[in-house]
């Protein structure tokens, strides 16, 4: 008879533990409170990343589960743990705009100077996106204006040149210019934003820029 090889029980895997872990982060993504509760008072690790190094926290935040979010924080989840992409659960919110759920994390030790994989603040990305409230919500909370990404941009750069020139992205270049924003500061081949706007036809933002204290734009 063969003879068994399976480790004494005190020496295997806890299993039970690990997937108790993994259920966290799914349930934290699917918005179950009641399981999310149920796992963290079970002693599930808050900190447990999944294959693509989420965190519970991180998950829910992908999918702007606010409940979910809320007593994840509660509980000491990390707002600043990132993934193999270099997200965490502020970048993320301010750059998706979930606005809620940023809220709650920029009392909880958002780090304002951490950075995304292109180098940039949670403001740069969504003054891109036209994320109106939270460009306004991240400027008061302290987020450098006049950030550089790797890409030469600042967020006032990418509202002009990644924004459709419409209303949103008119008040958020209001915003930034009223938050301090150098409309001066061109990229690395010498572009300003007046000139993108020139270029773009953005006509309001060409002339809020153009009248900009600091400005260098000509008509």
């Amino acid at each position: 008879m063969a003879q068994r090889t399976n480790a004494p029980a005190s020496r295997r895997p806890d299993a039970a533990s690990v997937s108790k872990d993994a259920l966290l982060v799914e349930a934290a993504e699917c918005g179950n409170m009641h399981t999310v509760e149920r796992l963290l008072r079970d002693g599930a690790d808050i900190s447990y990343r999944d294959l693509r190094g989420r965190t519970a926290l991180l998950a829910a935040t992908h999918a702007n589960r606010i409940e979910s979010a809320r007593l994840l924080v509660a509980a000491g989840a990390d707002a600043n743990a990132k993934d193999l992409i270099d997200d965490s659960p502020y970048l993320y919110a301010g750059a998706c705009g979930h606005l809620k759920i940023l809220e709650m994390l920029l009392p909880h030790g958002a780090d304002l100077r951490s950075t995304n994989r292109y180098g940039g603040t949670a403001l740069i990305p969504a003054a891109e996106r036209g994320h109106v409230e939270t460009v306004r919500r991240l400027i008061e909370a302290g987020v450098d204006v006049d950030h550089v990404n790797r890409l030469g941009w600042t967020a006032l750069l990418e509202a002009v040149i990644l924004g459709d020139g419409g209303e949103r992205h008119q008040a958020i270049v209001r915003l930034l210019l009223d938050g301090g924003a150098n409309p001066g500061l061109a990229d690395s081949e010498g572009v300003t934003p007046f000139e993108y706007a020139r270029r773009l036809g953005h006509h309001a933002i060409k002339a809020m820029l153009q009248t900009a204290p600091s400005g260098s734009g000509k008509s």
